[in-house]
């Protein structure tokens, strides 16, 4: 009521009475209330005085703050001949009670800046309410209503300046023919430019947050700084791809449309930090997820089970260069030289097993790198651990130089009890019927071998979930599809498109579902003591 009290009265006195002295009366009631409020807690924080006026402090802050909004009280017709700088005294006075014990003191200060600063722009250059605005925003334990009053703030703002724009823009239309092009307007889009410079970071940060409504208002800054062209939207692309993965659809919508807007303007844009973008979605995720026990997954708990960034794919899948670049710089993460964590690849991977492909292109294209990557990877990692059983033993067995040919026929026999147990089941299998008792002397051979340290055993088991979540991201997609294994043998990447163009024809209630990550991960076997249990299971791994 108040807020639109003031607003009717600017418009009455602005446009039609101009009664400045009645104005400047009621702003000297509250302005002088608030001085008083002011000089009495710095003399003494506790007062009981201030208990029992903390109506009358909150209503003046705002009311003060809403006045400055409508009224520029600098102007002589308000002040008369006196020098004091009045917007500076108020912002002042507000600062003064940002910093106040009770919260709702706190609230209603920002309230009555953000009234003052849709009059005098300028002051959210002054050092001590950037210091204040980005604070607010960045801190982690700071209170949920004060972020959201200093983005609803930047909000009412940027709305303000919108209205203005198109004002003026009217304004400019009726006297166009006499004017002179090349001053209107520019004066205060720069000025609104500079100021979202300023605190963009942080609102865009404030994208990764657990409360759904701190997300909203940080959308909504973004939305309205992008329409009006405030910033280069190259900056906010990550932050959009990773704000299209939320739960809510309204703010999924928001956050899509607006990377479309940006697609149409600026093509190539939405592909060049898309896999950033993927990025920022896991920690989107990791924000919203509610129990830290389970790990975040990429794809959404109903019936669609749709990947999280299924929309960013679809922008990207019309360009089969950047499709395939996207997802070659996707696959990449799993290389464990990239060593990503292990939770952010088992999300991309789900993204991976649930994006919206069309045709058979698609997939063949995903599963052709996944054999090459696992080529090289895969070997790699089965050699560093034959190595490290090996390096072991052959330390164990060095006591001095003397014996040196004495423990190299030593470390030979090794070697072979080594080969024995990294030999591939099929060549034993002839040897032992019976399969189940057949992994189990598998898993004891490799037992006895293991090295004393187990850090290389844990490292081991880490490194390996990469490959782990390809092989069965490629089953998957196999199993999706209907692929035989001699149509994706003959694939190849360079054939011309047509031959893959057919639509798939995907099979229905096949889920994506890496036990073994999912088992990792929960056990938090990263952290987790050895155990001959936890060693057995890398051992399984290992012969996975």
């Amino acid at each position: 009521v108040v807020q639109h009290c003031v607003s009717c009265l600017g418009a009455v006195v602005n446009k039609v009475t101009q009664n400045y002295k009645f104005v400047w009366a009621c702003f000297n009631r509250y302005y002088g209330a608030l001085s008083k409020l002011k000089s009495q807690h710095q003399e003494d924080p506790n007062s009981t005085i201030l208990t029992a006026n903390k109506p009358a402090l909150l209503r003046s802050l705002f009311t003060v703050g809403a006045l400055c909004r409508h009224f520029d009280f600098d102007q002589e017709d308000f002040k008369g001949n006196s020098k004091v700088n009045i917007k500076d005294k108020v912002l002042e006075l507000l600062m003064y009670f940002t910093k106040h014990s009770d919260e709702e003191v706190q609230t209603k200060a920002i309230i009555g800046l953000g009234f003052a600063f849709i009059q005098h722009p300028s002051l959210m250059f002054e050092q001590e309410v950037k210091t204040l605005y980005n604070s607010i925003l960045s801190d982690k334990n700071c209170s949920v209503n004060l972020k959201i009053q200093v983005l609803k703030n930047l909000q009412t703002y940027l709305q303000e300046e919108d209205t203005r724009m198109q004002q003026a823009d009217r304004d400019w239309k009726k006297v166009a023919k006499q004017e002179d092009l090349k001053e209107m307007g520019d004066i205060s889009s720069g000025m609104s430019s500079s100021i979202m410079q300023l605190y963009l970071k942080q609102v865009l940060e404030a994208f990764f947050h657990t409360q759904s409504n701190v997300r909203h208002f940080a959308l909504n800054v973004i939305a309205l700084t992008l329409n009006q062209g405030l910033i280069h939207p190259v900056q906010c692309v990550p932050y959009l791809i990773a704000m299209g993965t939320d739960p809510e659809p309204s703010m999924r919508n928001k956050a899509d449309q607006q990377l479309v807007e940006i697609d149409k303007k600026y093509a190539g844009f939405i592909h060049m930090k898309a896999v950033a973008g993927m990025k920022m979605s896991y920690q989107v995720q990791q924000a919203i997820n509610t129990c830290p026990k389970d790990p975040v997954r990429g794809f959404r708990h109903d019936e669609s089970s749709s990947a999280l960034c299924s929309h960013l794919y679809s922008m990207i899948r019309g360009n089969r260069q950047h499709r395939r670049a996207f997802l070659i710089s996707l696959l990449n993460l799993f290389d464990d030289t990239a060593k990503t964590e292990v939770n952010m690849l088992l999300y991309i991977a789900d993204n991976l097993a649930c994006f919206p492909y069309q045709t058979q292109e698609e997939p063949l294209f995903i599963m052709h790198h996944i054999d090459i990557t696992l080529s090289v990877s895969g070997s790699n990692l089965l050699q560093s651990f034959k190595e490290s059983m090996m390096k072991d033993k052959k330390k164990e067995r060095k006591p001095s130089s003397d014996e040196e040919t004495e423990s190299d026929s030593n470390s030979g026999s090794e070697s072979e009890s080594e080969e024995e147990a990294s030999k591939p089941r099929r060549l034993r299998r002839q040897v032992d019927s019976d399969s189940d008792s057949d992994e189990e002397n598998d898993i004891n051979a490799v037992m006895k071998c293991l090295p004393e340290n187990s850090a290389p055993l844990i490292e081991f088991a880490n490194v390996s979930q990469g490959i782990l979540l390809l092989l069965m991201l490629k089953q998957h997609l196999k199993n999706l599809c209907g692929f035989s294994d001699s149509k994706i043998q003959k694939y190849s990447p360079s054939e011309s498109a047509k031959v893959y163009d057919k639509a798939i024809n995907r099979k229905t209630g096949v889920h994506f579902h890496p036990k073994q990550t999912l088992d990792f991960l929960r056990s938090d076997m990263a952290n987790s003591k050895i155990t001959e249990e936890v060693k057995r299971s890398i051992v399984k791994q290992y012969l996975d």
